[in-house]
């Protein structure tokens, strides 16, 4: 309450609406017993010390200081075991470190979320206390000086029981060193426009729903179907994989770019962030992903090229209500991220009876599989299924492109990301179009591709394509990390393939194969299995000068080209009255 009657800079609006939002989406009633502000309060211990520097012993406003001899746990009860776990003690004559045989170093080290020592049958809190901090006695331990108990506030009329809060609020609220703009204030005419297009007088395609990870070729790829004639290819919704290349919330880039192509009809639903199978918690695969060298952070933010594009008034957002299951509502639930469960169903409702969906999966199959398992209607709702990725073992001996994990030399990353979920839908009944690696690999040239998109014309969406494939080549000439670049080239095929087939004059092969699960080493390998596989539909020829000149024709069309077409356009809007923007 103090907090909401004490908003007079903009940081501190920010942070009452975080710690809010952060509230009303808490799991349970518990938020003010079970949330602390231990970063901000160790700030405040920590400034607070550094102003009484002439004073001994660590002497604050906010805390009760003590000196003690503490370590970092390592290890687990019972100490002095050698289970193979532990490098420190395990095979050593001598401890590392000099450590104690029988110190708190010296247990079980937890080998990861479900290592069963650590696992306590019907107790969802194990045992481990890897990483707990610990007070110690003897010469494992370090004398350090620990703030060990909030000070109380000395005002005894006050609602806030801590010092520090007093000293949060007065600070977060200082006229001094303020921030000059919020977005209202930085764009005085700033309005929020979504832009819906009107297809009353044209023939609708193919409905297809594109499953994505967003990944640098995945947008480009979302590019591509939002130019292809709605007469051929009718995109009714996005399906985001939260286990691929890119952190959850960059489904926001997903906004922008429909909005850019005038395109904020078509729904979008968040999947899960782990792996079937796996813990909400933690997922051995998405570990696979590097930071950098294309992974999170450059997809995050499309390699810096996503402040560029125009800014959606759709974002991801936190905001939720009783009615899906959260303890309470928000301010506005309306505006809760919708989940690709939800958006799958929401697209089958609407179906004509003789409707049926195709679906274009870029990433790991998580959501497809969700939906096989939860919606018995699937196999006959879904006509195809074409699948980007996968990777067959042969005879031939090619290698796969999970650079990260070098023991597992034969998979595609789309199915090791989720090996589970690519076992599910590739032996399921749906009709399977397989755009596996070997037939990527046929449209990794860079300079190609440039090459077709530089005569092409300059449509927002193809200088954009352009500046992001430019910049993805440097990369790869520059910088070893980046050396594997040309893996997202590959990603575009599968709708190219789909919006116009014939044209790249395809050679198809039907084979038996089975998906391999269950150990690391083989994860999402896809085998030739003669006598239990399921037989899919495999590109494995096609005319790729065929492949560039289609891709580029198409972002060069003016026709469904973009609405808005950048950031600065929209800040040029935003910063005059309408009546002289026209021509911006």
């Amino acid at each position: 309450m103090s907090f909401q009657q004490q908003q007079d800079t903009y940081e501190a609006q920010y942070c009452f609406q975080s710690l809010k939002i952060t509230r009303d989406t808490w799991f349970d009633n518990q938020f003010y017993t079970s949330f602390f502000m231990w970063d901000s309060f160790t700030s405040g211990v920590a400034v607070s010390i550094m102003r009484n520097a002439d004073k001994y012993n660590g002497v604050n406003e906010f805390a009760e200081m003590e000196y003690l001899n503490v370590t970092v746990v390592t290890s687990n009860k019972p100490y002095c075991i050698n289970d193979g776990s532990n490098p420190f003690f395990d095979g050593r004559a001598i401890p590392k470190f000099n450590l104690q045989r029988d110190g708190v170093h010296s247990g079980h080290v937890q080998t990861g979320l479900q290592d069963s020592f650590c696992l306590v049958p019907g107790n969802n809190k194990g045992i481990c206390e890897d990483g707990y901090t610990k007070e110690v006695t003897g010469s494992e331990g370090v004398r350090v000086l620990v703030a060990k108990k909030a000070k109380p506030n000395q005002d005894v009329h006050s609602p806030l029981d801590r010092e520090f809060f007093i000293s949060f609020l007065d600070v977060l609220n200082l006229p001094q060193h303020t921030g000059r703009f919020n977005f209202a204030t930085q764009f005085p005419y700033y309005s929020e426009t979504l832009y819906k297009p009107d297809f009353t007088n044209r023939s609708l395609g193919k409905p297809v729903v594109f499953d994505m990870d967003m990944s640098a070729g995945d947008f480009l790829t979302l590019l591509y179907l939002l130019k292809v004639p709605v007469e051929t290819i009718n995109l009714k919704g996005i399906l985001v994989s939260g286990n691929g290349w890119a952190n959850a919330a960059t489904i926001d880039v997903i906004y922008d770019v429909l909005h850019m192509m005038g395109r904020d009809d078509i729904p979008v639903g968040l999947g899960n962030v782990t792996a079937l199978g796996t813990p909400s918690l933690g997922c051995k695969y998405v570990k696979a992903i590097p930071h950098g060298s294309g992974g999170f952070l450059d997809s995050d933010t499309v390699y810096g090229l996503a402040r560029t594009l125009p800014r959606s008034p759709r974002r991801y957002t936190a905001e939720n209500s009783v009615k899906f299951g959260a303890p309470r509502n928000t301010d506005h639930p309306e505006l809760r991220q919708p989940l690709a469960m939800e958006v799958w169903q929401s697209i089958t409702r609407e179906l004509n009876p003789s409707d049926k969906i195709t679906l274009l999966t870029n990433g790991p199959l998580t959501n497809l599989a969700n939906i096989v398992l939860s919606d018995e209607n699937a196999s006959s709702i879904i006509q195809n299924v074409y699948i980007v990725g996968g990777h067959i073992v042969d005879e031939h001996g090619e290698k796969g492109n999970v650079f990260t994990v070098p023991s597992n030399e034969y998979a595609e990353f789309n199915m090791f990301l989720d090996p589970l979920a690519a076992k599910k839908v590739i032996e399921s009944d749906l009709q399977i179009i397989l755009i596996p690696l070997s037939a990527q690999r046929k449209v990794v040239s860079f300079k190609s591709i440039l090459k077709s998109l530089k005569l092409a014309d300059k449509t927002p969406e193809a200088l954009f394509a352009y500046r992001l494939l430019s910049l993805m080549q440097k990369l790869r000439r520059q910088h070893q990390t980046y050396h594997h670049m040309d893996i997202f080239l590959g990603e575009m095929l599968g709708a190219v393939f789909l919006a116009d087939g014939p044209n790249l004059y395809p050679t198809m092969q039907i084979k038996p194969v089975s998906v391999l699960a269950g150990n690391i080493g083989k994860d999402g390998q896809i085998v030739i299995n003669g006598k239990n596989g399921k037989l899919v539909s495999i590109l494995s020829n096609f005319n790729s000068e065929a492949y560039y000149s289609q891709f580029a024709n198409f972002f060069g069309d003016r026709r469904q080209s973009a609405v808005v077409a950048s950031f600065d356009e929209q800040e040029k809007k935003w910063s005059m009255p309408p009546n002289q923007t026209e021509g911006v």
